[in-house]
């Protein structure tokens, strides 16, 4: 099966450059957990432009963006523009994943099966 390829915004690759160099503390975690295992033989890119949005991981292969969502997601605005966000990248076939901060910096290994379970499913 071929991959499908969704353009970006060429204007996003600075951002994602720098917001992979500060990368939050459970975003780290989670990075080096999807590069360390390598899920199932799947790679995840991490501060991904898709469309005119960057997602935090995207897997190419499965079209699946993984999102961690800490306190800076909390406010009605935020909630209300990660909504549309992640309906326009759903219209374009990326389905999504997301995690809240506090699982990942406490329970990690339970969000990396979590991970290979949705995998495993929707495959």
């Amino acid at each position: 099966m071929r991959r499908k390829i969704i353009p970006y915004n060429p204007k996003l690759k600075f951002l994602a450059k720098q917001l992979r160099n500060s990368m939050t503390i459970a975003e780290k975690m989670l990075w080096n957990g999807l590069k360390n295992r390598q899920i199932l033989g799947y790679d995840f890119d991490r501060q991904r432009p898709i469309d005119n949005y960057i997602v935090d991981f995207y897997c190419k292969d499965l079209m699946l963006a993984i999102e961690v969502d800490g306190a800076s997601h909390d406010s009605c605005e935020a909630i209300d523009k990660d909504k549309i966000r992640q309906a326009r990248l759903e219209d374009l076939g990326v389905r999504f994943l997301r995690f809240d901060d506090d699982d990942v910096k406490h329970q990690l290994d339970r969000v990396l099966r979590s991970i290979e379970e949705w995998i495993i499913d929707n495959k």
